[in-house]
């Protein structure tokens, strides 16, 4: 999100607010298809339809995840260079291997709920863009007001913030944590009212890094390439000490993300090859479960030292998961439109409207995006 209000300032801050209803649909969606099914979406698609899809649809949640993974395995680094003042790419291993072992010892479920906690410190943001003084007219005009550009830079935020709301683990995830809980009806509810706050103020933040940045760094032209960048957008509120505000953080939702991106790995392809998964099951008894999920972390770990920066990186998984993610979309919602796995309980109505709408802008995004970079490939 920093590279996006660093870049278009505050002309995408009326999509950060739109995110919340794509985000909350797509998440009710995935919560029915994991209750009503008792399957993950990949599991779905590969008893009901051919090897084609199936094989389509792992291909994209695998690519992205583990350059997702690779990305957010870099930040985490970056936060412990933040922190101690050291080069990021020391502590790469370190990071990618802590985080594989909160997975492989079964105590990651203990771990994120103090790292919630950590994630207050996003709070920071809001303060931040108060201070930095932004044009309050344009951002309400901006935020108000939709307007859409054929500029490059613009479609390029567009589809990153897509990439990074609706990308398709977050969905998958909730697929799969809904199919291992199988909810009655009563919890199935409380569940997608979890994720819909959850979702509201995730969505909130985003809108001030993008006012936070677009004040700052926007303003005055400054790209951000690192982690030392990013970090200035924080200056108003934390001074000298930005870098470390920002570092706590990052590292806080690097925690959180990397060992779901794991698991959710290990769940699509297990379920592809039909082997015995489950963070319930020990290595022993499932080691095909476990040994997906550690070639991942490894693959990443080499993915996030080719020398692109933490910040840029991340960026460059937003896009990619911006442009996969019709294909995810589509399997949804071909999955919970499917009387035969859905019953009489499949998504009908406005919600289904609602869910080919959001799969038609994202995918018409998606490939303006590589219309452009075929075109200024060409030029």
């Amino acid at each position: 999100m920093a590279v996006v209000g660093a870049t278009t300032i505050y002309a995408l801050s009326w999509l950060a607010w739109l995110l919340f209803p794509i985000l909350a649909i797509v998440l009710v969606i995935a919560t029915r298809v994991g209750a009503i099914t008792g399957r993950n979406l990949q599991e779905a698609v590969k008893d009901r339809y051919g090897p084609v899809p199936q094989w389509v649809l792992l291909g994209s949640i695998v690519g992205v995840n583990v350059l997702t993974l690779a990305a957010d395995i870099h930040a985490g680094a970056a936060a412990l260079g933040l922190l101690f003042h050291r080069e990021s790419n020391w502590f790469l291993v370190l990071f990618g291997g802590a985080a594989l072992a909160l997975v492989l010892w079964g105590t990651y479920d203990e771990v994120e709920r103090v790292l919630k906690y950590v994630l207050l410190v996003l709070l920071a943001y809001p303060i931040a863009a108060v201070l930095a003084h932004p044009y309050w007219s344009r951002v309400l005009r901006d935020t108000f007001i939709p307007h859409f550009s054929m500029n490059r830079e613009y479609v390029t935020g567009a589809v990153a913030m897509l990439g990074t709301a609706i990308t398709g683990y977050v969905y998958v995830w909730q697929t799969v944590q809904i199919a291992e809980e199988q909810p009655s009806e009563g919890l199935r509810k409380t569940r997608q009212l979890d994720a819909i706050v959850g979702t509201f103020f995730s969505v909130a933040i985003i809108w001030f890094i993008l006012i936070a940045t677009g004040a700052t760094l926007g303003v005055q032209h400054r790209p951000v390439d690192t982690a030392e960048d990013a970090a200035q957008a924080l200056a108003p509120v934390a001074g000298s000490y930005a870098s470390s505000v920002f570092g706590v953080g990052l590292l806080g939702s690097a925690l959180i993300a990397v060992p779901v991106l794991m698991i959710t790995t290990g769940y699509v392809v297990g379920g592809q090859l039909d082997v015995r998964r489950g963070l319930s099951e020990p290595i022993r008894n499932a080691p095909a479960f476990y040994g997906v999920i550690t070639a991942s972390t490894v693959l990443a770990v080499l993915l996030s030292a080719i020398g692109i920066s933490p910040i840029r990186l991340l960026f460059l998984a937003s896009i990619v998961a911006g442009v996969a993610t019709p294909i995810g979309l589509t399997a949804l919602m071909l999955v919970t439109s499917d009387r035969r796995l859905m019953g009489d309980r499949a998504v009908s109505g406005p919600l289904r409207v609602a869910g080919w709408g959001i799969t038609a802008i994202v995918t018409f995004l998606s490939l303006l995006y590589l219309a452009q970079q075929i075109t200024a490939g060409g030029s």
